[in-house]
C-alpha cells in the first residue's frame, strides 16, 4: 500500500460540489470541502488533494484572483493554512495541492474548503482535464498527526468529465483492400480535444472518388448515434480510392484515408498501437475501457496494453491477460498480452515486452511500488538481465522512448528486441534508430502512442507535457492473428507513422537472383531464398548487385517531401514537380527536443512580421494544443505564437502576396533572422538552435501539394558495414511515416 492504513475511517471526509457531469476541457469553479475525523489534523498536519500525474488540468495558482485556476483555502475555525502546488505524492498522484495547518489546528468536524477555480473575483474558472474520464477523483490523504505520514480517505470525491460538441470528423477505412472483398467504414465526431463525441447531428454526403457498392450517398446522424459504422462495402475496380465527407451543403468536412484496392494481396495492411497504460497503472479510465476504445473509438486492428512495470500488481496481472484473452479475435481484432519494463535509464531505459500467450510471467524492472518492500526473486534489475530471463519465450521486445529511453548501448538482444519506436506522444526519437545502426541492430521501425489518456490508437496531447499525437503502426500480414503479428514483428515487415493512416510500399529490385534471408544471419544459423525482389525490413545479401529502391506513398493529406537515408545518411530528397510560376507559400518550421531525457519537451515563444508588403494568409502546422492557436496580431503584418516540440516539428505556413519582395523577420527564444523572400527557394534554411537536433528551417514550397508521390532510387552495397536503406515521408500537415529499413548486408561467416 503507498500510504498508512492507520484508521482511514476515522481520518474525516470530502466532498465535492456541484455534482454532476463537467465538459472535458472546460472551465468549471469547484469546491471540495474536507471536514475533520476524531483526531482533526494536529498543529503542523497536513491535507493533500492529489488528481493523476498526467493529467493535463490547469495548474492551481494561488496569486492571481483575476486568473484561470485561481483557487483559495480556509479553515472553518481560521487557523492559519500554508498552501502550495506541487507533484508531492506518490504516483500515479503527483500533482498535488498540498495545506499545512500551521499556527493552529483542527478538531473533529472542523473544515477545510478550497474552491478550485474561485469565480467571485473575476476568473473564468478551474480548466478540466481535456480527456474523458467518468470518475476524475481528487484523492485526499490526511497527517493527522504531524508525522508526514499520510492515510487515504476511504472515499475521495469524483467528478465526471464527458465530450463536448463535434468540432470536426474523422473517416476511416482500410488501407488496402482486394477487389471483391468486404470492408467498412467508419465516421467519427470529435470534439475540439480529440475525445470522441455523440453529441453531433446532421446530415453527411458521402462521395468516393469511385463506385462503392453498398456506400450510401448519404447519412444522416442522430444525436447520440455517433460513431456510425458502414459494413460490407466493395470496391470492384482496381485502383486508388478517396472519400470525401461533406455537410448538406457540401462543405466539406473531412477526408477518408488513401484506400488502395488490388485484385490480390499476399500481405494486407493492418493498423495498431501496441503501446499505451490504463488508470490500474498511470493511464486514464480501466484496462477494459482501454481495450474497447482500441476496437470501437479508434478502429485499429491490433492493440497492446504497456503498463509500468513496478506499479503492475500479481492481481492485476492476471487481470490484464484475462481481458487480452477475452479481445482477441482473430480475423477482426488483436489484442496482446504485455507490460513495460520500466528500468532506470542508467539500468538501460524503457523496454515493451509482449507474449503470444497469456499466463507468462512478468519480470520487473523493480517492485517499488507493488511488492512488501522486499527483493522480488522474479525482478530483472537490468535489460541484460531481463533479455536473459526472457530467453525461450515466445516475445518480441521494443525499445521505447518515454521518461525514460532505451540505452541500446547498454543492453540488446537482437533474437528479442526487434524494433525501436521512433514516435509516440512523448515526441519524435529518430536518434534512436541510429544508435541501433551504431551497434549494428538489424531493427524495425514501429510508432504506438505510449497512451495515458484512455484514447489508444488515437490519442491526442491535450495541454499536457506530452507534445504529439500518439503513433501508428501499419504491419504487413497475410491475416489479423497473433502469430501473423509476430512474424511480422520478427520480419520488420511494418511502417510507422505519427498517427495518420498513409499508403506506403517500399520495395528493393535487383536485376540478378539475391540472397534473402527469413532470419538476421547475425542471430545463428538461419534458411535463405534467392529473390530478385525484397520489402521494407527484409536483410539480404546483394554482393555488389545494385538495388533499385522504389517507393510510393500516398497521403492522408498532401505529401511535401520524402527523404531516402543510407544509415543516419540522408541520400536524397525527393520532392513534388513545382515548374511553374513561382510560388507565394513558405514554410517557417521550428523542431527539436531539449534532451533524450525528461523535460525533453521545447517552449517556442516567437513572432513573425512581413515588411515590404503583406501575407494573404497563414495556417498554423502541429499546433496542437487549442490553448495556444497561432495568432494574427497585425492584420496581414505580424504573427505570434507559443507552441512545444518534443523532438517533433511545428510551423507556419505563409502566402505572401508577392513573394519576392518583401522581406521575413522572424524572433523566437531560439534564434531568428531578417529574410528576403526573394532568396528562399525549394531548399531548407537551417538556423541550429542546440539542444537535442533543435533548429528552425525556412524554405518555399509549392502551391499546391499531391497526395501521391513516388521516386525511384539506386543504391549500391560497398560493404563492408551493414547498409540499412529506409524513407521518412513528410506530409504537408507535419504528420510523418518511416518506413522499417532494407538491410544490404556482407555475407555472414
Amino acid at each position: 500500500m503507498p500510504f498508512a492504513r492507520y484508521l482511514p475511517g476515522q481520518m474525516g471526509s470530502a466532498a465535492i460540489t456541484p455534482g454532476g457531469a463537467f465538459e472535458a476541457g472546460s472551465y468549471a469553479e469547484l469546491v471540495l470541502t474536507y471536514t475533520a475525523g476524531t483526531f482533526g489534523i494536529d498543529d503542523t498536519g497536513m491535507l493533500k488533494i492529489s488528481w493523476r500525474t498526467t493529467s493535463d488540468m490547469g495548474k492551481p495558482q494561488l496569486t492571481d484572483p483575476s486568473a484561470a485556476n485561481f483557487t483559495t483555502v480556509t479553515a472553518s475555525n481560521g487557523a492559519d493554512l500554508e498552501v502550495r502546488v506541487d507533484r508531492v505524492n506518490i504516483r500515479p498522484w503527483a500533482n498535488t495541492l498540498a495545506i499545512r495547518v500551521g499556527r493552529g489546528f483542527l478538531r473533529e468536524g472542523d473544515t477545510i474548503t478550497v474552491r478550485f477555480g474561485d469565480r467571485r473575483q473575476g476568473s473564468p474558472g478551474l480548466r478540466l482535464q481535456s480527456n474523458c474520464e467518468p470518475t476524475f477523483e481528487f484523492k485526499v490523504c490526511v497527517d493527522a498527526f504531524a508525522t508526514y505520514e499520510f492515510t487515504e480517505l476511504p472515499c475521495s470525491p469524483e467528478i465526471a468529465l464527458v465530450p463536448g460538441p463535434a468540432a470536426r470528423w474523422k473517416a476511416i477505412w482500410p488501407t488496402l483492400a482486394v477487389a471483391g472483398e468486404p470492408f467498412r467504414l467508419a465516421l467519427i465526431a470529435e470534439d475540439r480535444w480529440g475525445n470522441p463525441t455523440a453529441a453531433a447531428e446532421g446530415e453527411l454526403l458521402l462521395m468516393p472518388s469511385a463506385v462503392v457498392a453498398g456506400l450510401p450517398s448519404r447519412v444522416r446522424v442522430a444525436r447520440g448515434e455517433a460513431p456510425v459504422v458502414i459494413d460490407g462495402l466493395r470496391a470492384e475496380r482496381v485502383g486508388d480510392l478517396a472519400l470525401r465527407v461533406c455537410d448538406s451543403a457540401e462543405t466539406e468536412l473531412c477526408t477518408a484515408n488513401p484506400l488502395r484496392v488490388v485484385a490480390a494481396a499476399a500481405l494486407r495492411h493492418y493498423w495498431g498501437d501496441l503501446h499505451g497504460q490504463s488508470e490500474e497503472t498511470i493511464g486514464t479510465n480501466s484496462v477494459e475501457e482501454y481495450f474497447a476504445y482500441a476496437r470501437d473509438r479508434a478502429f485499429v486492428d491490433v492493440v497492446g496494453h504497456q503498463g509500468n512495470d513496478f506499479q503492475i500488481t500479481d492481481g492485476f496481472w492476471e487481470r490484464l491477460n484475462e481481458v487480452t484473452r477475452r479481445y482477441d479475435e482473430p480475423g477482426r481484432f488483436v489484442a496482446v498480452p504485455g507490460y513495460e519494463w520500466s528500468g532506470n535509464t542508467g539500468m538501460g531505459g524503457d523496454r515493451n515486452v509482449w507474449f503470444m500467450s497469456e499466463a507468462r510471467p512478468i519480470r520487473r524492472s523493480s517492485s517499488v511500488l507493488v511488492g512488501d518492500g522486499m527483493l522480488q526473486a522474479s525482478d530483472c534489475h537490468t535489460a541484460a538481465a531481463l533479455f536473459a530471463a526472457l530467453q525461450g519465450e515466445d516475445a518480441v521486445v521494443i525499445a521505447h522512448v518515454g521518461g525514460r529511453y532505451a540505452d541500446l548501448h547498454a543492453a540488446h538482444d537482437g533474437r528479442l528486441e526487434r524494433a525501436v519506436e521512433v514516435h509516440s506522444t512523448w515526441g519524435t526519437f529518430e536518434w534512436l534508430l541510429h544508435d541501433a545502426f551504431d551497434i549494428g541492430a538489424r531493427v524495425g521501425v514501429v510508432c504506438h502512442s505510449d497512451d495515458h489518456k484512455g484514447r489508444p490508437g488515437a490519442t491526442r496531447p491535450g495541454a499536457s507535457h506530452f507534445g504529439a499525437i500518439g503513433g501508428l503502426t501499419c504491419y504487413l500480414m497475410p491475416e489479423l492473428t497473433r502469430a501473423a503479428l509476430f512474424d511480422a514483428l520478427r520480419r520488420r515487415h511494418h511502417y510507422g507513422t505519427t498517427g495518420v493512416r498513409m499508403y506506403l510500399s517500399v520495395t528493393g529490385h535487383f536485376g540478378a537472383p539475391v540472397t534473402l534471408y527469413d532470419d538476421d544471419p547475425a542471430l545463428g544459423a538461419t534458411t535463405s531464398r534467392t529473390v530478385t525482389s525484397v520489402q521494407m525490413g527484409d536483410i539480404v545479401h546483394s554482393g555488389r548487385e545494385p538495388m533499385r529502391l522504389e517507393v510510393e506513398a500516398i497521403g492522408a493529406a498532401p505529401i511535401e517531401r520524402i527523404d531516402v537515408f543510407h544509415g543516419k545518411e540522408l541520400a536524397v530528397t525527393v520532392r513534388p514537380d513545382d515548374r511553374g510560376a513561382p510560388s507565394r507559400r513558405f514554410r517557417i518550421l521550428w523542431q527539436g527536443a531539449e534532451y533524450r531525457g525528461r523535460g525533453r519537451e521545447v517552449d517556442w515563444r516567437g513572432s513573425l512580421s512581413v515588411e515590404g508588403g503583406r501575407f494573404q494568409r497563414a495556417e498554423p502546422v502541429n499546433f496542437l494544443n487549442p490553448e495556444n492557436p497561432l495568432l494574427e496580431t497585425e492584420p496581414g503584418r505580424r504573427l505570434a505564437w507559443r507552441s512545444v516540440t518534443t523532438g517533433n516539428m511545428a510551423g507556419i505556413d505563409l502566402w505572401l502576396e508577392d513573394g519576392r519582395a518583401e522581406t521575413i523577420v522572424l524572433e523566437t527564444n531560439f534564434g531568428g533572422g531578417r529574410f528576403a523572400a526573394g532568396e528562399i527557394g525549394r531548399e531548407d534554411r537551417v538556423i541550429p538552435a542546440g539542444g537535442l537536433a533543435r533548429q528552425i528551417r525556412l524554405y518555399r514550397l509549392p502551391e499546391i501539394l499531391p497526395n501521391r508521390l513516388a521516386l525511384s532510387h539506386d543504391v549500391v552495397f560497398t560493404g563492408p558495414q551493414d547498409l540499412p536503406v529506409y524513407v521518412r515521408v513528410t506530409q504537408a500537415d507535419g504528420n510523418q511515416a518511416w518506413s522499417s529499413p532494407i538491410y544490404l548486408i556482407d555475407a555472414p561467416p
